[in-house]
Parts: C-alpha cells; sequence; structure tokens
C-alpha cells in the first residue's frame, strides 16, 4: 500500500479572524511547489506528501512542512477545524493568486467562477484529502473499491467526523437548521460532520450528475456530460463580466474535473496541460482519493496514525468484499445517508436505508468493523506490532460509546472551557498547535532544504510566465475543448 495526504487549513490572525495577507513569499509559489500551495482561496494553506510505504512516514513528512510553515507565517495561525474561522463579507474573501501564466490565470479564474456558483464562504471548509493506491489493482477492481467505499464511508463520518459547530458568521443570511450553542456559535446536537452536510460542499446542481460508479466507462461518460453539458443558470453568470473581467471557465455543469464533489474519486497523475479525464481515459485509474475526511482539532496534523491505519484496513475491506453494481436508486439513498449521518450521526436509533429497507447505523457499523478485524490482523502480521488491532479496537470503542467520537468530543470540550464558543475552542487548538510545531527540532539542513525548494518553485513560476503562449482566451478555449477529453492537447498548451 501507499498512501499520501493533502491536507487544507485557512490561516488565521491571533483573534481568529481570516487572514487577509497574499500567500507568504517565503513559502514559495503556490503555482508550482511541490508541497506547499493554496486551495480555494488565497488565505487556505494546501499541504501535499509524497508517495509514502509507512503511514509513520507520511505523517512524519507532514510534521516536517507544518514546522517550516510556522516558521515563516509570522503570528499567523493554521486554523485547526474543518468549518472556517471568523469570516469576511463574502465579496472581501480572497481568491487565490498564481501569477500571470496561462495555467496560473486559468486556476484564479476557476475558482473566482466557483464563488459565484455556490459562494465563497462554502469553498473555506478544509479537510484532509487520504491519497490510496495498491499497485497492481485493475480499473474495475478500483471501481469496485469505490462502490463500497460510497455505501459504507457514513462509517467514517461517525467514527471521525469533528464538525458539529460553527461560527454563525458562516451561515449569515442562509437559511439553516443550526440551533444556538454559545455566543456566535450555532450546531446540531448529535451532527458528526457539517462540512459533509447540507450546509458543506453540496450542489443542487450537481445532484443532476448523478455519477455511476460501475466502471471506468461509466464514470467517463457521466463526467464528460457534466464538462460539455450548458447549465442556464451559469450562462446567465456568462464567462466574463461587462468590464471584460473573467467570471468563470466556462459555462457547463462543471468548469473543470476538479469542480465534482464527492466523498471518493478515481485519480491518475496527469501530465502537463493534459485533463484528468483524459488521463483516466488513456491509462486507467492509479490511485483513490478519499474526500470525506474532517481535520481533526485534537490533532496537530490534523490527523493521527491510528485513523490512518483504520483508513488503509476499511480501503480493504471495501476493496475485498463482494460490491453489485449501483443503481440511481442506491445513488439517491447513499445522499440520503451521508446527510442523515452527517446532520444526526450520534443520536440514538438512527436508521439508514440500505437495500430499500432500514437498519440501524450503529449496528450496519458494527457489522462492518466486524468484518474488518481479519484485515487488521493480516496488516499487523505483516507489519508486526498490533497498531491495526489497536486503530480497530478504536474504533470499536466509539461505536460502544459515541460519545467518546471526535465530535461529540468537541462539543464537550466547547461547553467545558469555552462557553459553547466555536471559535474560542478552535483558536485555543491552533495555538496549540503553533506551540507544538515550533517546539518541535527544525534543523538548519531542513531549513536550507525547505528554503531552496521555495526559491526553486519561485524560478519555475517565472520560466512558465516568460514561455507564456498563446493569450489567454485561446489557451482556455483550446484547453476546455471537448475533444481534449479523449486526447492529449497540442505541445503549445502545455
Amino acid at each position: 500500500m501507499r498512501r499520501g495526504v493533502e491536507k487544507e487549513s485557512l490561516r488565521c490572525d491571533d483573534s481568529g479572524a481570516l487572514a487577509l495577507t497574499p500567500h507568504p513569499a517565503m513559502l514559495g509559489s503556490a503555482l508550482t511547489h511541490p508541497h506547499i500551495t493554496t486551495d480555494f482561496s488565497e488565505s487556505q494553506l494546501e499541504l501535499i506528501t509524497g508517495v509514502n510505504a509507512e503511514v509513520a512516514g507520511c505523517l512524519e513528512e507532514l510534521a516536517r512542512i507544518h514546522r517550516f510553515v510556522y516558521r515563516q507565517i509570522g503570528d499567523e495561525l493554521l486554523w485547526v477545524s474543518s468549518m472556517p474561522c471568523k469570516l469576511p463579507a463574502d465579496e472581501t474573501i480572497p481568491i487565490g493568486s498564481y501569477g500571470s501564466s496561462n495555467v496560473g490565470r486559468a486556476k484564479s479564474v476557476y475558482r473566482m467562477g466557483l464563488g459565484h456558483r455556490y459562494g465563497r464562504r462554502m469553498q473555506t471548509i478544509s479537510g484532509i484529502h487520504y491519497n490510496w493506491s495498491l499497485p497492481g489493482l485493475s480499473d474495475d477492481e478500483h471501481f469496485a473499491l469505490i462502490r463500497n467505499f460510497r455505501r459504507h464511508s457514513f462509517l467514517l463520518l461517525l467514527l471521525f467526523g469533528a464538525s458539529p459547530a460553527v461560527c454563525a458568521s458562516f451561515v449569515e443570511g442562509r437559511p439553516n437548521e443550526l440551533q444556538p450553542l454559545g455566543d456566535g456559535t450555532l450546531h446540531l446536537p448529535y451532527a458528526t460532520s457539517l462540512r459533509m452536510g447540507r450546509l458543506g460542499y453540496q450542489s443542487d446542481a450537481q445532484a443532476s450528475i448523478a455519477a455511476s460508479y460501475n466502471g471506468l466507462e461509466s464514470y467517463a461518460a457521466s463526467l464528460h456530460d457534466a464538462l460539455t453539458r450548458p447549465y442556464p443558470p451559469y450562462e446567465a453568470i456568462g464567462i466574463r463580466n461587462l468590464g471584460g473581467e473573467y467570471n468563470q471557465l466556462a459555462t457547463t455543469l462543471l468548469q473543470i474535473e476538479n469542480e465534482f464533489y464527492g466523498t471518493i474519486r478515481p485519480k491518475r497523475v496527469i501530465r502537463p496541460g493534459e485533463r484528468p479525464l483524459h488521463a483516466l481515459r488513456e491509462r486507467g485509474v492509479e490511485y483513490v482519493e478519499v474526500r470525506c475526511m474532517d481535520l481533526d482539532p485534537f490533532e496537530p496534523l490534523g490527523i493521527g496514525s491510528a485513523t490512518m491505519r483504520f483508513l488503509d484496513i476499511f480501503l480493504l475491506h471495501c476493496l475485498t468484499r463482494p460490491s453489485p453494481p449501483d443503481t440511481p436508486a442506491e445513488i439517491a439513498a447513499l445522499a440520503r445517508n451521508q446527510h442523515k449521518t452527517a446532520a444526526a450521526g450520534r443520536q440514538p436509533g438512527l436508521t439508514l436505508e440500505r437495500d430499500g429497507g432500514e437498519v440501524e447505523l450503529l449496528d450496519w457499523a458494527g457489522e462492518i468493523v466486524a468484518e474488518c478485524a481479519p484485515i487488521a490482523e493480516c496488516l499487523d502480521a505483516a507489519f508486526g506490532g498490533r497498531d491495526h488491532a489497536a486503530a480497530l479496537a478504536l474504533a470499536r470503542q466509539r461505536l460502544a460509546h459515541p460519545d467518546t467520537t471526535p465530535s461529540a468530543h468537541v462539543l464537550r470540550a466547547m461547553r467545558a472551557d469555552f462557553a459553547g464558543r466555536f471559535s474560542a475552542f478552535t483558536l485555543a487548538q491552533s495555538r496549540a498547535a503553533r506551540t507544538r510545531a515550533l517546539a518541535q527540532p527544525f534543523t538548519p539542513e531542513e531549513g536550507e532544504r525547505f528554503r531552496f525548494q521555495a526559491q526553486e518553485s519561485m524560478a519555475e513560476q517565472r520560466r512558465i510566465e516568460a514561455a507564456n503562449r498563446p493569450d489567454f482566451e485561446t489557451f482556455r478555449v483550446e484547453y476546455l475543448s471537448p475533444e481534449h477529453l479523449t486526447v492529449q492537447p497540442a505541445e503549445a498548451l502545455r
């Protein structure tokens, strides 16, 4: 097995408000740096590990990146919760900036489009993406794994969801069913992950896609349709505004592949200028990207070793269990299950839909965890120790006592020490994570390696900008050409 982590975090000031400063120059180029970039916002860091054969090595690499970042951002903090810190007016949230090259401008225009389509607030939600591969798997095996993952991912929301509350500024002016907790804080008493619920990364427009995961061909066809189908509300926004500035890359249901939301994605490393869908069609699935994991505010890195080991076990379980084809009816039921678990996963007696009937969430979760036991035993036999058994034991404990899950722990800590205030709790956790990172050893050699990498990334951005061609509008039209979803684009666009 191989795994890597992409961890998003907002930069905030010491009062817990979104930092409105540019991406720090000492971190390098957000366009070209292999490990430190930005996600939607200029204020939203994304820290990326390489591919690791061991959990411990992956976490140590992530820790090194954190140690460097904290030393470059001055008095700012990395917000340790998935739901955002205090936000300014929507139009004031800064969109990521990537320089003057065509590819850099395209990244910013894409984000502008996300802002127009879904609002900038939603895009500031952060999480952990867990990239996982097992060399030798066929496309059919990858999609069988994905189907089962989608069926069973409610378990991950219950065990690891850590966003049951939110700063009231996040939902200002929007209808919601949240309940007040402390000053400036809203929550749901049994929520596991508001990030994965109706207030999170959801889209009524995308609900019409109903992508099938029965194989690469059907999945690619669903995505191709969404990337080429005009969508009237987005046509009304238009490509450019009256002043000639770009509103979005395209008026189709999806601007580009990355806009498609989901708990898990099939992925393939792309070549320069290549469309991700073309890469999948030409060379098949290389790894899966797990996208439903919240930042854990009690873990300084946002994720811990036990969680990563459970994910390894869970993904192998999804791979090795029977995986019948999905249907439109099941796809709709899975969406309802996700929303119910996100909003009320710890509610006693909560039921989910399965095979046309109802089953208690905890009963279904217990079945899955029991089926994972032989996998954990095999992994411990292969790697030595009892780390995988311990990760599974922690999952059993949380199922037996849902008040020990991270989401319950967050609410309990907020009530006990912060008068139910989300911002005060997360700010304290963010300060503690920063203090811990700065107290860890950071050798001059490590610092020099990171500084060299930052300088190299800036030089690479300058090279790309110096070789920029053609004009941006030509580049945009050519890159988005439907034919490039099936063939590799011309060298001029790379």
